[in-house]
């Protein structure tokens, strides 16, 4: 025997407006926090991300505020002389700070090439993943194993290897070598996210129209794809410029810029120091928004043209 569904009728007594919004049944109302209040999670939470935050940024606060005193000043508190341009002018003095200027300019082309060979595999690489051809999976495994391993652990094993072929460790190929490890992996994984969106029918379009494969790349997938490119440029760029761990055994006799920054930990006892970390945050900082300014820039036209149309 099947049961009837029974319609429950609201009271007499029951508020016109909720009869008027279910008639006929009856709704619970929903449970919410009175207002004015938060439960006690919400504070719990908002004092460990403000804790998280200090831990993070003190630090870096403490050497971009210590950077800024006069020849008075100290690797510690209290402050002296602030503010002052003092060990910003003694930076690039080869005499007081080694050779900073050279480990500078060595790690901008490094990172430079890091970036534009990064950008150029991951993009050929995205383009060949497309399709699925043998040994695809063997290919892919060995671009990310790179990962796992540890950086310390590679940069010497990339040493050994040109010890055993008879050549000498350089920044401009050893150590090329090493950072490419290390970036291509990112590079290509964001590549892969980036055309998994891109949409087949604009390729298809243009050789319906007579274009051939090269004039398709040029004139319509790295346009489309230029925000993703960026990004692989960023992800080349930063951690080509800061890494350590893959130079120590690979970049020579002459030094990049972090392993300059290790060496003087080792003799100098300067705010030159701290100077030199706020050189190089800065720089950091001006690459990323200026790359993020760039993705939005594109974005932004590509949205104008959109509504043109």
């Amino acid at each position: 025997m099947s049961a009837e569904p029974v319609a429950v009728r609201p009271s007499p007594d029951a508020h016109p407006q909720a009869s008027a919004q279910a008639p006929g049944l009856v709704r619970r109302k929903a449970i919410a926090p009175s207002k004015g209040k938060r439960p006690w999670t919400f504070y719990a939470l908002a004092a460990l991300f403000t804790a998280y935050v200090l831990a993070l940024y003190g630090p870096m606060f403490c050497i971009y505020v210590l950077s800024f005193q006069d020849v008075r000043g100290d690797l510690v508190f209290p402050v002296r002389g602030f503010p002052s341009l003092w060990w910003f002018d003694q930076l690039f003095s080869q005499a007081q700070t080694g050779d900073i200027k050279g480990a500078f300019n060595r790690s901008i082309v490094l990172a430079i090439l890091v970036t534009v060979l990064t950008v150029v595999i991951s993009f050929l690489s995205g383009l060949a993943f497309r399709r699925k051809f043998r040994g695809d999976t063997a290919i892919f495994t060995v671009m990310i194993g790179s990962l796992v391993a540890p950086g310390l652990v590679l940069g010497i094993g990339v040493g050994l290897l040109f010890s055993a072929l008879g050549l000498e460790t350089h920044w401009y190929s050893s150590a090329l070598g090493a950072h490419l490890s290390w970036t291509l992996p990112f590079g290509v994984l964001v590549m892969f996210a980036v055309m998994s969106r891109f949409d087949h029918v604009w390729e298809e379009a243009s050789r319906d129209l007579g274009a051939t494969r090269w004039q398709t790349i040029r004139m319509v997938m790295i346009p489309v794809l230029a925000p993703g490119l960026i990004a692989v440029a960023l992800f080349g760029f930063t951690l080509s410029y800061d890494e350590f761990a893959r130079s120590v055994q690979t970049a020579g006799a002459l030094n990049t810029l972090p392993l300059e920054i290790w060496s003087m930990t080792l003799n100098i006892t300067s705010p030159s120091l701290y100077a030199l970390g706020t050189v190089t945050t800065l720089v950091s900082f001006v690459i990323i928004i200026a790359s993020l300014y760039a993705i939005a820039a594109l974005q932004k036209r590509r949205a104008q043209r959109q509504a043109g149309h």
